[in-house]
């Protein structure tokens, strides 16, 4: 068993078991942990946008709006606007959204609303851009405008391209922003990233230009301090990564045409850092500097004076 231990001093204060599989051109080439299965959550985006994408037909779109469309963005206005800019490209308005109103993840730019005696709306939805090109592709081809169910014509594409890029068929549940979830092995998963980073790595399909995009722009995909951001600022070659509920985290390493799928089996975020550097670190050292002074290792008391981090192990 692959295990993380949060350290406070010299005790270990909690303890995560986790997985995690690496594959390329079908075949795996580094396991950790055991084999589980799991939700893929909103880990699946790009798989998603790229359905959505294939409907629209419109290979002209800008690049920066295919990173939020296989975004978890923290509704800063950076992602609301352009959120708003796709759907108005599309003659639809926020109300055609169907993903729910909640509070910007990002405190600042939910705190500017609240001062501003302003409203949420579904725009700062982590989601709102997978949607907005949702909806998009959906009344593009004629189709019910509200796309959540997973009898609708295109969630059914969209689980047929999972089923085919994991080799696996895909056990459906609700994700929290109301579409269909999969459940699948975790290196079922990691096989359809490495069909993300084999398409980057050719630049030659939807899949790899959405991939590139997610690489170009990780601050459209994710936001101000997030995990997503930080592992691609702190890679020394293009990387794309997309964190998931649960304890999920998938990446594409295009140089080595690589996928890697984490699972953190209590579900508990805050141990993915840990288990991403050791991922790559072990994986990629020629585009992972070994970690001395990454902050997300770390941990703080209330003041802010260090009192701990993290370290892997196996039993």
């Amino acid at each position: 068993m692959s295990i993380l231990e949060q350290l406070r001093g010299a005790s270990v204060e909690s303890v995560h078991p986790w997985s995690a599989f690496a594959l390329a051109h079908g075949q795996v080439v580094r396991q950790w942990g055991e084999p589980v299965a799991t939700t893929w959550r909103s880990a699946a985006k790009p798989l998603q946008l790229d359905v959505s994408l294939a409907v629209l037909d419109d290979p002209t779109l800008p690049v920066p709006w295919l990173a939020l469309g296989a975004a978890s963005h923290s509704g800063e206005p950076v992602h609301t606007q352009m959120a708003m800019d796709i759907l108005r490209h599309f003659h639809l308005q926020p109300g055609d959204l169907r993903c729910g109103t909640h509070p910007p993840v990002h405190g600042p730019s939910a705190e500017a609303i609240l001062r501003a005696n302003g409203q949420f709306s579904d725009l700062h939805n982590n989601c709102s851009g997978k949607h907005a090109f949702m909806v998009a592709a959906s009344q593009h081809a004629g189709w019910p405008l509200d796309y959540r169910p997973a009898t609708h014509p295109l969630q059914v594409r969209i689980r047929q391209q999972v089923a085919e890029l994991c080799r696996h068929e895909p056990v459906l549940s609700v994700d929290g922003c109301g579409v269909p979830t999969f459940e699948l092995p975790l290196a079922a998963i990691a096989r359809a990233w490495s069909e993300i980073a084999a398409a980057m790595h050719s630049g030659e399909t939807r899949l790899g230009r959405i991939g590139l995009a997610m690489a170009a722009h990780p601050e459209l995909t994710s936001g101000t301090e997030r995990l997503d951001l930080a592992v691609v600022h702190r890679a020394r070659l293009p990387i794309a990564v997309k964190v998931g509920a649960g304890g999920v985290f998938c990446m594409a390493l295009p140089d080595l045409q690589v996928g890697v799928a984490i699972k953190i089996h209590s579900g508990v975020a805050e141990a993915l850092p840990i288990a991403i550097d050791t991922v790559l670190s072990a994986l990629w050292p020629a585009g992972w500097p070994v970690v001395t002074n990454w902050p997300f290792l770390d941990v703080h008391n209330v003041v802010g004076r260090l009192v701990g981090g993290w370290q892997a192990r196996a039993v």
